[in-house]
């Protein structure tokens, strides 16, 4: 297995993408963002492992995300490598009409009832428009996978899990054999930041509740190793899966403390008062994170939602049983 290491200014910096090979076949895991400057990064690794884009034979994929499947199609055109996906991810990497009309109606939706202000409403349909249609790149054609199908390459065999939280269709992948103790988790699990919940992914329902089962999936699934989307080698996941379990406990009392000490707010509300002024990319992610604690808090009872302010209904509740 190769990494290669892959530029990215618009999202959470630098990608990985890996390059597995078994017997003639070449398998690549994400492909970063479409542009020349990653291309070229891409090509570079391939290079430096002996071969091309041309010779690339799968490309399977974690998420929707342009900084992991954005240059897939571009492979896949230079090759004919079939590309992979969760199905419910697959729509929006094909960028079907229809899937991006919603998406793009349910986020917009989503700003509103978070109470964000028309003028960061702009900025980030300003962002999607000038970024949106390069970074995403040529749609390939996908084929889909669900939670344990099996993709076999040569003598090497990918079990694909279904990790919701970061999207709806995040996929990680086990790497079968030698003990079943490595994975490629995207962005399910990282090594120094933890992985935006409830902005990345209008499509899910009670985004966190679903992010934390995916935590507590992979740190059961007893990995000595993962292959996350950026940075380096996890190599205890089961205790990162922990500390991000803690990050959002730690982030519900922060919550809480918000709705305590100011009253009753809106999501675009609690989001300033966590992580200050954002820009960018981050003017989707802080509220969306507000968001998915807030309706964490509603899931349980302890906060209620009234047009979209958020009234705190305990005054000490027990957050270890949250999460």
């Amino acid at each position: 297995m190769r990494t290669i290491k892959l530029g990215n200014d618009e999202f959470e910096g630098e990608n990985n993408a890996y390059l597995l090979s078994t017997g003639d076949e070449r398998v690549l895991v994400d492909t970063g963002i479409d542009r020349a400057t990653v291309r070229r990064d891409l090509e570079g690794g391939l290079e430096s492992a002996g071969c091309g884009i041309e010779d690339i034979d799968a490309v399977v994929l974690t998420h929707w995300h342009y900084d992991h499947a954005g240059l897939a199609g571009v492979v896949q055109k230079a090759s004919g490598a079939t590309v992979y996906s969760h199905e419910v991810d697959a729509p929006l990497i094909r960028q079907e009409r229809e899937a991006m009309t919603d998406f793009r109606t349910r986020q917009f939706r989503r700003f509103h009832e978070w109470g964000m202000p028309e003028r960061a409403i702009g900025r980030l349909r300003r962002l999607f428009e000038e970024e949106s249609p390069e970074v995403s790149g040529t749609p390939p054609v996908v084929d889909t996978v669900s939670d344990g199908d099996r993709l076999q390459f040569g003598e090497m065999t990918l079990e694909a899990i279904h990790t919701p939280g970061h999207t709806a269709g995040h996929c990680c992948f086990a790497l079968e054999g030698a003990g079943d103790t490595e994975a490629f988790v995207g962005d399910a699990l990282l090594p120094v930041y933890t992985p935006n919940v409830g902005g990345g992914d209008g499509r899910l329902d009670r985004p966190l509740k679903r992010y934390l089962e995916t935590l507590t999936l992979l740190a059961e699934r007893g990995f000595t190793r993962v292959h996350p989307g950026h940075r380096g080698v996890v190599e205890a996941p089961a205790e990162r899966a922990r500390e991000i379990r803690d990050h959002h406990r730690t982030r519900i009392e922060r919550v809480i403390t918000v709705l305590e000490e100011h009253g009753p707010a809106d999501a675009w509300t609690v989001s300033d008062h966590l992580f200050g002024s954002l820009e960018g990319i981050h003017l989707l992610e802080g509220p969306g994170e507000a968001f998915a604690h807030l309706e964490h808090l509603r899931q349980y009872g302890i906060v209620e939602d009234r047009d979209g302010t958020y009234h705190l209904l305990e005054d000490d509740p027990d957050v270890e049983s949250l999460v």
